[in-house]
C-alpha cells in the first residue's frame, strides 16, 4: 500500500512538516516554512521526500523510478 503522507525535516533549521506527496511524480524543491530554505535532493536521490522526509516518494514506493 502506497503511503502519501510524509514528515519532510529541514536540514538546516530542524523544521518538521508533514506533507501530501505527489503520487505521480518527484518533488525536485521544497520551501522550508521554518526557515525559508530551499531544499533539493541530495545527490543520488530522485526528489526532496526521498533526501529528507521519513518516507520515500509514491514512485520510489511502488518500485518505479521518478519522473
Amino acid at each position: 500500500m502506497t503511503i502519501f503522507r510524509s514528515t519532510i525535516v529541514c536540514p538546516e533549521c530542524g523544521h518538521e512538516e508533514t506533507e501530501t506527496m505527489p503520487a505521480d511524480a518527484c518533488q525536485y524543491f521544497y520551501d522550508c516554512r521554518g526557515c525559508g530554505a530551499v531544499l533539493r535532493p541530495k545527490s543520488g536521490d530522485c526528489c526532496v521526500f526521498c533526501s529528507y522526509a521519513d518516507v520515500p516518494c509514491p514512485p520510489i514506493q511502488e518500485g518505479a523510478t521518478c519522473r
